[in-house]
């Protein structure tokens, strides 16, 4: 009676510590990687290091800081609920749709990531100046006038920030395991009450990753803002505008202003750190 042959016990796959050890990176890769790092890190120990610490306090009190800092926040605020609120929809409809005109409408949504700034603010106010595309209608019927105004602000700011909020939803819904969504499915639920009651409960994370990452793109905004929205006190300077005309005559004020919106970029890299950087 012959015996049965033995099976091979099947290798356990490296560690990411054992992949390390056997494959270091070469030290051309590390000086280049380490040039990369000092590119970034640079200008930042140069900003640190200018700003006058005994007088920050007294320099982000001073009323011009504070009204710029109040017009971000209800800019940048608003711009980040519009955001959400028509990105969210628009995630699931690219994640989960199967019209043939889907990648073009992808493409159009994108389009704001890579169009410069300064040229999206063009394109608003030709759309929606008083004597744009739709902006005159808007004026003659409602006597709406967008451009100039904080909610012209707002706009500009959705509409750069918009992006990030698809992006990362619709990234959320392509890594969710289908099965969940087919059971809810086969159990009698619509497609309304399967995307609200399964798949957006599902995404939390990413809608909420979104979201910050619309906001942080809303505080920074500066382009298309100034070109739409121009450059009023109290009503479209943001803290960006604010730096941009510190810059010559009050220094010590656009540092302050730099370190403040600096240290909001640092807290939300902190806390969304799992979303973007890979788990060891």
């Amino acid at each position: 009676m012959t015996s049965s042959p033995q099976l091979a016990e099947p290798r356990s796959a490296p560690t990411s510590r054992h992949r390390r050890e056997v494959s270091s990176l070469p030290r051309s890769l590390q000086l280049v990687g380490a040039l990369g790092v000092a590119l970034v890190l640079l200008p930042v120990v140069a900003l640190l290091q200018r700003v006058s610490w005994g007088s920050l306090g007294t320099t982000l009190t001073d009323p011009t800081v504070v009204d710029a800092a109040r017009v971000s926040l209800i800019v940048s605020l608003a711009a980040t609920a519009l955001a959400t609120f028509m990105g969210v929809p628009l995630a699931f409809m690219l994640a989960r749709g199967t019209s043939r005109i889907l990648p073009l409408a992808r493409t159009i949504v994108l389009l704001p990531m890579v169009l410069p700034p300064v040229v999206g603010g063009t394109a608003l106010l030709f759309a929606l100046g008083r004597r744009g595309l739709v902006g005159q209608w808007l004026d003659q019927w409602f006597g709406i006038t967008l451009p100039f105004t904080t909610a012209g602000a707002i706009l500009a700011a959705t509409y750069v920030a918009l992006p990030f909020v698809v992006t990362t939803v619709e990234n959320g819904l392509h890594q969710l395991d289908p099965a969940e969504e087919e059971l809810a499915a086969t159990m009698g639920a619509n497609p309304r009450q399967v995307a609200l009651g399964v798949s957006l409960p599902l995404v939390r994370g990413s809608v909420l990753a979104g979201a910050a990452l619309a906001w942080t793109r809303a505080v920074g905004e500066f382009g298309a803002t100034i070109t739409f929205a121009g450059n009023s006190p109290g009503r479209t300077q943001t803290l960006p505008m604010a730096i941009w005309l510190a810059l010559e005559s009050q220094p010590e004020a656009a540092l302050a202003m730099s370190v403040g919106l600096l240290a909001v970029s640092v807290v939300l890299l902190a806390a969304l750190r799992n979303v973007w950087m890979p788990r060891r």
